[in-house]
């Protein structure tokens, strides 16, 4: 079953465009941003193919211009969800059993139609739903295209996998979905990580439930609309935007549910698998949880770094797409050696960052996701402001009188505890603490043991043994590690994606090691001539 093989070429990551002034995208990227402004849409559920338009409605604003309605989309409740559970579940006998080449195919042809037809429409929707500039929309659906090429690859890669057949045994391994449904849960961040969610499961012959975020209904929807126009069958993917409380109680809760793929809060992945141990007796099987989380990703700089450098990987890593990466540098351990240096170097850089509308493409800084993600990072700005315990070092000012504008800001620590060294914020906020050099020991220790997470992380030195010793010494702080680079920017099918501790499973999205979460093996044996004897050697006398 789903066994039938074919090569799958080895991919390419998608090229990304430049958008330079004059270019043919550049053009069609401004048309199609006026044209997605001026006509605002209804956006419906997608379930089992057909489109359902509820009477709970909720807007998509801009968030650099929340007075600009960009759609109005329908909200699933306990009804619909239930609905969409159902259609999963109808659809999974027959997705099942399609040819795996087959189900690749769909997804190969949704690649290109991302990248050929619908790339600047969702380049657009990504930029004005999610306040990314065109770069940060561009690489963006790059990703998307990415995901839904490679998964395939890896797919095949576990499928040559076969048990070893004797002269008298044939074996061979059965690689089948799991039994039941997944439910898929995604962000607001990343179009990318809303597409892949729900489709890397299908591909090994899953069906999916899934709840896009609210503020990225808009590029998510769009998305939906081209796995429906690659052939992708009704009711392998369900797209419910809901309340999480609902999708919990109707989703979560049934019986069938035999995976959860999730990228948030580290507090919601918690929060599920709390639900989901409770629920374990219900269950038909045990539910595969899968999950990317929270982090307070560090830069570590040692006194050989390079200044110039780790101004670059500060300013960069911390303050594109304003710090709502996941893997946005939040935190780091600089040697008071280099600061003064550093410290004027980043306020020279940071000066030079404009912030505002995307539709203004000389603007680096947008605006962050809403107005909670704008209170909660304000919050910590005027604690800092506040504590004898920090200083400004540059920005600290917001404002949400047309949009939710953050100053890319930098907070200067005087003790390696403080509040915004350790917590996640979330937002474009670095937090620096200036360590003795003669504490340099001392200090990556704490950078180990100062937070529970553990996804991005980097190190910048020119001593090849201290390169060597800081990795070693930092081994379970970071998923992705990076040496003399920010800790941002991991590329599909070079840097596998995901972290540890509190930070996820480290499931690596669009991996091997992913992609086998959503596969349940069956070994078969088949012996060619039976045996009829009953009895064994030993047992003779003689």
């Amino acid at each position: 079953m789903n066994n039938l093989y074919f090569k799958v070429r080895t991919p390419e990551n998608e090229p990304v465009l430049g958008y330079l002034p004059g270019s043919p995208e550049r053009i069609a990227l401004k048309a199609e941003l006026e044209k997605q402004l001026a006509h605002p849409i209804d956006i419906p559920l997608i379930i089992n193919g057909k489109e359902i338009h509820t009477s709970t409605k909720a807007q998509i604003v801009c968030p650099h211009n929340h007075h600009k309605v960009l759609a109005t989309y329908s909200k699933a409740g306990k009804t619909e969800l239930r609905q969409a559970v159902a259609a999963a579940k109808a659809a999974k006998d027959a997705w099942e059993r399609m040819p795996w080449e087959h189900r690749a195919a769909i997804f190969v042809k949704a690649a290109q139609l991302v990248t050929d037809k619908y790339r600047i429409k969702l380049v657009a929707a990504t930029m004005l739903g999610q306040s990314k500039n065109p770069f940060q929309g561009e690489i963006d659906i790059c990703e998307l295209a990415d995901f839904l090429r490679f998964n395939p690859y890896y797919t095949q890669e576990i499928y040559k996998q076969q048990p070893i057949i004797t002269k008298d045994v044939s074996n061979f391994i059965e690689y089948r979905a799991l039994d039941g449904f997944v439910a898929a849960v995604t962000p607001f961040n990343f179009t990318s990580i809303g597409g892949n969610l729900p489709t890397a499961p299908a591909l090994a012959g899953n069906t999916s439930v899934w709840k896009p975020s609210s503020t990225a209904v808009l590029s998510n929807y769009y998305f939906m609309q081209i796995l429906v126009e690659a052939g992708l069958p009704a009711g392998v993917v369900n797209f419910v935007p809901c309340a999480g409380a609902d999708f919990d109680e109707a989703v979560i809760s049934d019986p069938d549910l035999s995976g959860f793929h999730f990228t948030g809060s580290t507090r919601t992945f918690k929060n599920i698998w709390k639900e989901v141990g409770e629920n374990i007796a219900h269950y038909v099987s045990y539910p595969r949880l899968v999950g990317e989380t929270g982090g307070k990703d560090f830069i570590f700089a040692h006194p050989t770094a390079d200044v110039e450098a780790l101004t670059c990987a500060i300013v960069l890593g911390a303050f594109e797409y304003q710090g709502q990466k996941c893997s946005a540098a939040s935190r780091a351990y600089v040697p008071v050696s280099l600061w003064p240096k550093l410290k004027k170097r980043i306020q020279e850089e940071t000066a030079k960052l404009k912030m505002g509308d995307v539709l203004d493409f000389t603007n680096m800084i947008n605006a962050v996701i809403d107005r909670k993600a704008f209170n909660k990072i304000k919050d910590y700005l005027d604690y800092a402001k506040q504590s004898p315990d920090a200083e400004i070092v540059t920005g600290g000012n917001c404002d949400d009188s047309v949009g939710y504008f953050v100053e890319p800001t930098v907070i200067l620590a005087k003790k390696p505890d403080f509040k915004t060294m350790v917590e996640e914020i979330f937002g474009p906020v670095i937090t620096i603490y200036v360590y003795d050099d003669a504490k340099f020991e001392e200090t990556l220790k704490i950078c180990d043991t100062a937070t529970n997470y553990g996804l991005t992380g980097s190190i910048y030195a020119q001593d090849r043994a201290v390169i060597i010793h800081m990795t070693d010494v930092l081994t379970h702080t970071a998923g992705n590690f990076y040496i003399n680079e920010k800790p941002t920017g991991a590329t599909v099918g070079q840097q596998p994606f995901g972290g540890s501790r509190g930070s996820g499973t480290n499931d690596k999205a669009c991996s091997v090691a992913n992609m086998s979460r959503w596969i349940s093996q069956r070994a078969v044996k088949e012996v060619f001539v039976p045996r009829t004897d009953t009895s064994y050697a030993y047992m003779s006398e003689k």
